[in-house]
């Protein structure tokens, strides 16, 4: 059989998990840049869906888009936005923080019991202290290289622990009314969101960003700067989602209650996903942050000024859902471009691996089913075993009688 012929060499190792195919370093893997084409379809479809949504909020009621609630709008756009940011740079660096929820709602009722005390009196030490949790949280992740949503939700428990000390709604300290700068911090979290997919859509940015993503074994560590760039976006993700907490303690109506916050994780989760950032890592849109959350935004006013408001869990579930064939897509067509000549999915040769089949490659040209036997001579010595040969040979027992 072909396995059993001398000199034939066996690979040591399955291909497409050796260095070289290590799609998230620089220099490695695919070449050529991703292909950013789906995520502008994508995005100009949420486009059109937003400007649509608009104009229903606008038909329903007038006042939903101007004067206050204008601006309390956009306050909430931007609350969910940094909570979507955080959510969709934690996912580029494929360690997703699931802690954002909690942490945010941790933020708003710290703000909400000192806020008396100073706007800078009460931000200083809770940033410490989310600076300080999200570097033991990237330790967690990148040292004892565990997957970032197993080691996340155990951070978002123990924030949820802290959370439940509350047994009832805490009144918001002091006057700190963030409505006034609404359009300022619009247009800032927008910046940001753009600008951000912009300096991602960077090969070199992208690919180093990405590097965190499993190649083969996910166990296998994936250097020390992949360690770096992840664990500083654990932390800036556990800021952004202070922050997050801190419009929601000032956007709101005067008290801060007590939740978990999962079900704004799993909101922001969706919202990051709607906008084009693969579950995956590395990959992500330009524009579909921004557009994602102000359509969920939207959404929710939308159904509260009918009358109906409207779940987070169910928002949160129905933009999971959207988002993972979003995932889909943008996997199967933002990948590079196949280089002229090349195969996009390159095929093994031989029975080196388990994916080529049952059949087995044999070297060179067989014309029979036992082309390791060797060729018959013209001369086939007698076997002694074989019968005689009565009608050939002389007949002793003849002779013996004669």
């Amino acid at each position: 059989m072909a396995y059993d012929e001398p000199g034939r060499v066996f690979p040591t190792e399955l291909p497409g998990l050796s260095a070289a195919a290590d799609l998230g370093d620089p220099g490695h893997g695919e070449s050529g840049r991703d292909r950013i084409g789906v995520h502008l379809i994508w995005e100009a479809l949420l486009l059109v869906g937003l400007v649509a949504l608009v104009v229903l909020l606008a038909r329903a009621d007038v006042d939903a888009v101007r004067g206050e609630r204008l601006h309390i709008l956009l306050v909430d756009v931007v609350a969910l936005g940094l909570l979507a940011l955080a959510v969709g740079l934690s996912l580029r660096t494929a360690a997703v923080n699931l802690a954002v929820g909690p942490v945010a709602v941790a933020a708003a009722l710290h703000l909400a019991e000192q806020g008396d005390r100073g706007l800078q009196e009460a931000l200083v030490p809770a940033l410490a202290v989310a600076v300080l949790g999200g570097l033991v949280l990237a330790l967690a992740v990148t040292v004892l290289h565990v997957p970032g949503w197993a080691a996340s939700l155990a951070a978002a428990a123990a924030v949820v622990v802290w959370i439940e000390r509350r047994t009832a709604p805490v009144s918001v300290q002091g006057d700190h009314d963030v409505r006034r700068v609404a359009f300022h911090l619009f247009a800032g979290f927008a910046a940001v969101a753009v600008l951000g997919g912009l300096f991602a859509a960077i090969r070199a940015v992208r690919r180093t960003v990405g590097r965190f993503r499993a190649v083969g074994d996910p166990a296998r560590r994936r250097g020390v700067a992949a360690a770096l760039v992840t664990a500083t976006a654990l932390v800036a993700s556990t800021v952004l989602a202070l922050l997050a907490g801190v419009l929601l303690a000032a956007n709101g109506t005067g008290s801060v209650a007590p939740e978990p916050g999962l079900d704004r994780t799993v909101l922001a989760v969706g919202v990051a996903l709607l906008g084009g950032t693969s579950a995956y890592g590395r990959r992500g849109g330009i524009f579909g942050t921004l557009l994602a959350v102000s359509l969920v935004a939207v959404v929710l006013a939308l159904a509260t000024t009918e009358g109906q408001p409207l779940n987070r869990w169910a928002v949160g579930a129905a933009a999971l859902a959207v988002g993972l064939m979003v995932t889909r897509l943008v996997e199967t067509f933002g990948r590079p471009r196949p280089t002229a000549g090349e195969a996009a999915e390159p095929v093994p040769a031989g029975d080196g691996t388990i994916s080529s089949g049952w059949s087995l490659t044999r070297p060179g040209r067989t014309d029979s089913w036992t082309p390791a036997l060797p060729t018959p001579t013209t001369e086939t010595p007698r076997d002694p075993w074989d019968a005689p040969h009565w009608e050939t040979g002389p007949n002793r027992w003849d002779d013996r009688d004669r």
